[in-house]
């Protein structure tokens, strides 16, 4: 009923312009580009299907943070408890500003360079720290694919080379580095990365990952040389596979013992952590990268699509995809890590009870027996074993150690630990290993690939847009490449993993929520919740919940504030750190940053932010003699743009038009009784510019003929 005020019922979808060719009433309302002519409208790609749009945004928003970020949140943060507070800051922060990325580039056509600058070109700068962020991620987000490809190519052996340690051709040992450690550990630290001590000790570039590398770029730049078309079909693949895999694992996982205990330890709640500042800011940051706000890929994505495409039920179908792929994910994990852990407790037991036997069989341990059955010790259970330690543990040899269950399970591991390292020990021990570690880094291939794309969409589509570079896309698609290649080489170093994190954990995490701070203040206060509203209704033919003014007016905005606010003081008073493998030792330590790695680290967050001051400071300098009325600032709604760009079409049509079109034009209004502009264009949606009537035609074609 609303939308009825604003559009009456359509006639057919062909209507006769009157200038030289026949266009429908879609695809005059579908002009993109603002600013634009018509032809270059013309030019932008689009999605071949609802299917394709739905799995690239899904691809984008679905990456490896599902599979080794959140898993590791709930595992520190009170497993349900966690949950339930993730799904109340993603109703009420993460929907609706995911929502609000996917209207406003559906609605302006542009990429977010293009959307903000729309809005008020005094925010232009948002966009361009958009690009710079995108840009950031992708550098080091394909340097984890590249270690992906590496174990994917190691994974075609038997046994697997992180299985055992290594062993020393001279003195026929086991290398000590590695059976200090552990297998996989040493695999990861020495054969995959052979890191140095710190991040002051470069040490020589590795060429196997620096070959990686190379071939990741190039995977990336294959699949998206035709565009969105190319990558979108690669994509019928990278989005789809991963679920085949993690279904496989969950159902292999349950069947493995120790699954139940993981679950168990998965969905236990502590109410408690929900007092807990660190615990908010770290829910609501996954919330704000999970679903890959401020990067300006989601708008770039939704930029090709149809105008009357319900980008509402996109948002929140692809939210609770992206949240019930979280949790797909970490089942997975929590099953194959109960049976990791329950497997390690199980060993200690075993190992404890054979130093026990020796024991035993000198005569020392006689009044122990009752607690076991020594002739078969693989009857003993963890509970008993336990047990027995808790009132014999303080009389026996200190060599004879507790097996605890829990504290095996409590380890958490993030991140890279947890795919290289940890899920690569249990996948160890499954039967047919080589098979599941190579559907787990085909897994992670795609995931990270899926990703990748978006990310890369999130820096060409606004530079297309605002330059129109559509012409040169392949050109700059190869040239972005090639630069990301070229800069990643400093992650193939041997202190290459140290820089990674520096990244992952400063280049996009503060410039995107200052970037998100910025997008939520200029729809709901610069350009006006209300107008938006309104353009968004006209757009989906119904008008949103008015929930939606108040959360983006009010709380998403104070929420995105007071995550910034909790970044900043926690980069204030910690000082940055990071974890490095002392060879020595064989084991993970917590360094600080050198001065110049923080020098490097403050470098990355001003390249990332310094575009939203100096693109306000370039506007106002540009603007400072014009008067209020001559201010460009928020002047169009999205309506109103549209109509401009149908101006700028038609007038490049006119324009080109001889005498005998003209004539012939005339002709033919005559004999279909020259219909009213409204026939075919609603003036209740749209006020486009007047045909030329036939009165004025005759007197031009007089003109034409003096």
């Amino acid at each position: 009923e609303t939308s009825s005020r604003h559009k009456p019922p359509l006639p057919s979808d062909e209507a006769d312009t009157g200038i030289g060719e026949s266009r429908s009433v879609t695809e005059l309302l579908d002009l993109g580009d603002p600013g634009t002519s018509g032809e270059a409208a013309n030019d932008r790609p689009a999605w071949d299907s609802k299917l394709q749009y739905v799995l690239a945004q899904v691809g984008f928003s679905v990456g490896l943070g599902n599979v080794w970020r959140f898993p590791y949140l709930c595992h520190q943060n009170g497993g349900g408890a966690f949950m339930v507070l993730y799904v109340v800051l993603l109703l009420l922060v993460g929907v609706p500003l995911f929502f609000m990325e996917l209207a406003a580039g559906q609605c302006i056509r542009q990429g977010s360079i293009g959307v903000w600058k729309h809005i008020s070109p005094k925010l232009v700068g948002v966009g361009f720290s958009s690009c710079m962020v995108c840009f950031f991620v992708a550098l080091y987000y394909n340097v984890i694919i590249a270690w992906s490809l590496f174990y994917l190519g190691n994974s075609f052996q038997s046994p697997l080379p992180w299985e055992h340690c290594p062993i020393n051709m001279t003195p026929n040992t086991t290398v000590k580095e590695c059976s200090d450690s552990s297998p996989t550990s040493y695999f990861w630290f020495r054969k995959a990365l052979d890191i140095t001590d710190s991040i002051d000790e470069s040490g020589e570039f590795n060429p196997i990952m620096t070959g990686c590398l190379l071939a990741a770029w190039t995977i990336v730049c294959l699949a998206m040389i035709k565009g969105i078309k190319s990558s979108a079909k690669v994509m019928y693949f990278s989005s789809v596979f991963p679920y085949v895999v993690l279904f496989i694992f969950l159902i292999r996982g349950l069947m493995l013992d120790g699954a139940l205990e993981g679950i168990a330890y998965m969905f236990y709640p502590k109410i408690e952590i929900w007092g807990e500042v660190q615990v908010w800011r770290q829910a609501a940051t996954q919330v704000f990268f999970a679903l890959g706000l401020g990067y300006g890929s989601v708008i770039a994505y939704s930029s090709y699509n149809p105008y009357h495409n319900n980008c509402h039920r996109d948002a929140l179908m692809v939210s609770c995809i992206n949240f019930m792929t979280s949790v797909l994910a970490t089942l997975v994990v929590f099953v194959v890590l109960g049976f990791r852990a329950k497997t390690i407790a199980l060993n200690c037991v075993t190992q404890n009870l054979g130093l026990l036997n020796d024991m035993a069989s000198h005569g020392s341990a006689n009044h122990w027996w009752p607690w076991f059955n020594m002739s078969d010790p693989a009857s003993v259970t963890i509970p008993e074993y336990r047990e027995w330690f808790r009132h014999y543990g303080s009389q026996v040899a200190p060599n004879i150690t507790d097996c605890d269950l829990d504290k095996e399970m409590s380890k958490g591991v993030e991140g890279t630990g947890l795919a290289f390292i940890a899920f690569t020990e249990a996948m160890a021990l499954f039967p047919a290993s080589p098979f599941w570690s190579t559907l787990f880094f085909l897994m992670l291939l795609n995931l990270g690939m899926s990703t990748m794309f978006g990310t890369m969409q999130g820096i060409l589509t606004p530079l297309m847009d605002n330059f129109s570079l559509y012409a040169l896309r392949h050109h700059c698609l190869v040239c972005s490449c090639a630069l990301g290649f070229v800069i990643g080489l400093l992650f193939t170093q041997r202190s290459g993993n140290y820089f990674v994190t520096m990244f992952d954990d400063y280049s996009a995490t503060l410039p995107l929520i200052i970037v998100v701070v910025f997008e939520t203040f200029a729809v709901a206060w610069v350009y006006g919740a209300d107008r938006f509203l309104d353009d968004i209704e006209i757009m989906l033919k119904w008008r949103p919940p008015v929930i939606y003014k108040y959360l983006w007016k009010y709380l998403c905005l104070f929420a995105m504030v007071g995550l910034l606010l909790a970044s900043l003081l926690r980069m204030a008073f910690k000082r940055p750190t990071y974890t490095a493998w002392n060879h020595t030792t064989a084991s993970e330590t917590t360094l600080e940053y050198p001065g110049w790695a923080l020098v490097l680290l403050a470098t990355l967050i001003l390249a990332a932010t310094l575009p939203v001051p100096v693109g306000f400071l370039h506007s106002w300098l540009k603007n400072r003699g014009t008067g209020p009325d001559m201010d460009p600032g928020v002047e169009l709604s999205c309506q109103e743009m549209r109509r401009d760009s149908y101006r700028k079409y038609n007038n490049s049509v006119d324009s080109n038009l001889d005498a005998s079109t003209r004539r012939a034009q005339s002709e033919e209004e005559e004999e279909v009784g020259r219909r009213p502009r409204a026939s075919f264009l609603p003036l209740g949606v749209d006020h486009y510019r007047p045909l030329p009537q036939q009165e004025d035609l005759e007197e031009e074609e007089e003109e034409d003929a003096m």
